[in-house]
């Protein structure tokens, strides 16, 4: 194969931001190893000089952490779930202005009505929500960012209505897709909502009104173009000396298809395909996995990395011929936005295969920067394999095209620009 050269576009100089700007970020559980693109912006907003402050709503114990993360963990607010610290807070809200105080508990308590998950994390949540935004003010912060459209957002609002701080709140899948309890009371207050696809935003708006139409904005999510660069040398199948690779990358459950790629890997054997399957992640379907594996005789042809940091990831790719997300709607009505995995890979110069669904195919264009398949469609993923393993010359199209499909929409130093200037303007410029 003709090693892939296709060039890293010269970024645009981007301006950089006041130093006096300063973002609070509120995340579910930090540090989360699969929520890769909320590090990526917060470290670009800190080189486009950007004072980042980190308040999770939880801690997530894990041992595997991208190297990135480690400055991020060491300054977090991390909070208890009840202090005598957090017990003053309420009680200095609740007196100085008592009716927002109350209107703000009712509207959360009452906007999720319908929603055990949402209505108990506004519960368990509503008491961290004061006394982070009482730690807000303290500090200075001029923003408050919120990734996910569920819990954070949540308590974004709350601080927003209790402080007066703007918020913004980014729509990633399935914090969007299974539930859309209190969704319009978020957008209706945020200063800005952010979609990572034009299909969440237009779900957005359906939801919400079109009324909203000026509020809620696109903005891809994106990967460093230097850290993600196509590779050099042709993989050992390339060179004739090892089997095709596959590669899955993402947790091991429902919402990610895995279960279709096996069977596509079966369909794969039977045609007498000489191939290798890599799952990098864990996650509740483990062991059904590994088991189906079994069941379909290809034990001896998949391999469970585990949870993988950056470093593997990218080890993982410089060997990939070709990387598979099987993602499907689940019986819940769980879905995924646009699978950062996918942007990983294509940046690297990996082709892809993938799913018609969501966000998907405004990255993934079906014959021209990768292959798509019906979600579910263990055949189709399996024709799609069998075609790219057969023919050179439309690996290295689709490789080149998605390389050059992600400089030109999924730049993570021109979206994080991006999305900074849709901040500065829903506050008015400042």
């Amino acid at each position: 194969m003709t090693t892939l050269t296709a060039s890293i576009t010269e970024s645009p100089t981007v301006p950089r931001t006041p130093k006096s700007l300063k973002v609070a970020f509120v995340m579910s559980r930090f540090p989360k190893i699969t929520e890769t693109f909320v590090i990526r912006e917060m470290v670009e907003m800190e080189r486009q000089g950007v004072e980042v402050e980190v308040y999770p709503l939880q801690r997530e114990r894990t041992s595997v952490m991208h190297p990135e993360v480690d400055s991020f963990v060491r300054r977090a607010h991390f909070t208890p779930w009840l202090s005598i610290a957090m017990l003053k807070a309420h009680g200095r809200y609740f007196l100085n202005q008592p009716r927002n105080y109350l209107q703000t508990l009712g509207t959360l308590l009452s906007a999720n009505l319908g929603s055990i998950r949402y209505f108990a994390g506004a519960v368990a949540f509503f008491p961290k929500a004061v006394y982070i935004a009482s730690l807000m003010r303290s500090a200075g912060v001029d923003h408050v960012h919120a990734h996910f459209a569920s819990h954070p957002a949540a308590v974004a609002y709350v601080i927003h209505r209790l402080t007066g701080i703007p918020f913004s709140f980014v729509a990633h899948g399935s914090d969007l897709h299974c539930d859309q309890h209190m969704l319009s009371e978020k957008t209706q207050q945020a200063a800005a909502v952010i979609a990572i696809s034009d299909d969440n935003r237009r779900m957005i708006l359906d939801v919400c009104g079109t009324h909203n139409d000026l509020k809620v904005h696109t903005v891809h999510c994106g990967v460093d173009l230097e850290e993600f660069c196509p590779r050099s040398e042709p993989t050992p199948f390339e060179r004739g000396v090892g089997a095709f690779q596959l590669l899955c990358i993402g947790t091991l459950h429902e919402v990610k298809g895995q279960r279709y790629l096996l069977e596509a890997c079966r369909s794969l054997l039977e045609r007498g395909v000489d191939f290798e399957c890599h799952f990098a992640g864990d996650g509740p379907d483990l062991q059904a996995l590994e088991k189906q594996a079994h069941a379909l005789g290809l034990n001896d042809r998949v391999y469970f990395h585990g949870r993988c940091a950056g470093p593997r990831i990218r080890e993982l790719l410089e060997i990939a011929d070709v990387l598979v997300t099987p993602s499907v709607p689940t019986r819940s009505g769980r879905r995924e936005g646009i699978p950062v995995v996918l942007i990983e890979a294509m940046a690297s110069g990996v082709p892809v295969v993938s799913s018609d669904l969501s966000g998907i195919p405004e990255l993934v264009k079906h014959e021209q920067t990768g292959l798509l398949a019906q979600p579910g469609d263990a055949a189709g993923i399996a024709a799609s394999l069998h075609r790219l393993h057969n023919d050179r010359q439309l690996r290295l199209r689709l490789a080149v095209a998605g390389r050059q499909e992600v400089e030109s929409e999924f730049n993570q130093r021109i979206n994080v620009r991006k999305s900074l200037d849709i901040l500065s303007a829903a506050r008015g410029g400042k």
